[in-house]
Formats: C-alpha cells, sequence, structure tokens
C-alpha cells in the first residue's frame, strides 16, 4: 500500500540558492508519514493520552536531485518491514516520475517512560 502526499514547493521552503532547503524533505517526508497513519484509522492525540507516542529512530537520507519554487512533488510512503515494536519505511519525493529524495525511516513506538513499546495492532497487521 503505497500513500501519496502532493506538496507544492512554496518560496519559503528555498535556499538562497531558489532550490529547496535540504531539511524540508525531512518535513516533506513527516507530512506524509502523518497523513499515511491517520488513513490507516491511526489516532496520534488518542496514542499520546494513553501514553504512547511514534519517534524517528534513523533516517537514511539520499537528495538525488533539487526541487525548486512552484514545483508540484508527490510524497510516497510504504511500509518496508514491520515487526512488534519498530516500522521501516521507505519513502520517495517525486516531481511526475522523476525521484528527487529518497529516504528510508525506522519508527519506533515509546512509552511515557521511554522505554520502547508494541506498535498499534493497525499497523502490525499491514502486509508488506
Amino acid at each position: 500500500m503505497t500513500h501519496h502526499l502532493p506538496i507544492r514547493v512554496y518560496y519559503e521552503d528555498t535556499d538562497m540558492a531558489g532550490i529547496v532547503y535540504y531539511a524540508n524533505y525531512l518535513r516533506y517526508i513527516e507530512r506524509a508519514r502523518s497523513d499515511w497513519v491517520r488513513e490507516m484509522g491511526i489516532d496520534q492525540l488518542a496514542m499520546k493520552a494513553e501514553g504512547v507516542v511514534f519517534a524517528v529512530r534513523r533516517v537514511e537520507a539520499d537528495y538525488i536531485q533539487p526541487a525548486v519554487f512552484d514545483d508540484m512533488l508527490d510524497v510516497e510512503t510504504w511500509a518496508t518491514s514491520i515487526m512488534p515494536a519498530r516500522m521501516e519505511m521507505q519513502q520517495e519525493v517525486k516531481r511526475g516520475d522523476t525521484v528527487l529524495f529518497r529516504a528510508v525511516v525506522t519508527i519506533v513506538c515509546i512509552a511515557a517512560s521511554g522505554k520502547p513499546c508494541r506498535l498499534p495492532a493497525k499497523l502490525r497487521s499491514i502486509p508488506v
């Protein structure tokens, strides 16, 4: 199951060279993951009220080509590995068919104590 999030590049997203500032790609993929989780029927506010939150454990990022002001981008997100307390996701930012940015992101669940805990059942049941 691949999730798609369209994003337009605004002037505020760019650096002095007129290209998307590198850290903004991390913001784009974070938005896409949040949307994907919401579409899976997982309420992160309810999770937090129960003392459980998602946390990024690791990001491996590859900046391939730049995006520029007013580009229309598509952030694709899909799970590649799901274990009881950890999920690995692949994310790509594309302009049309061209991949501009690629990341492998490891997500974990942590309790209020800071200790790892199980992912929500809806996530653990996703076929990968």
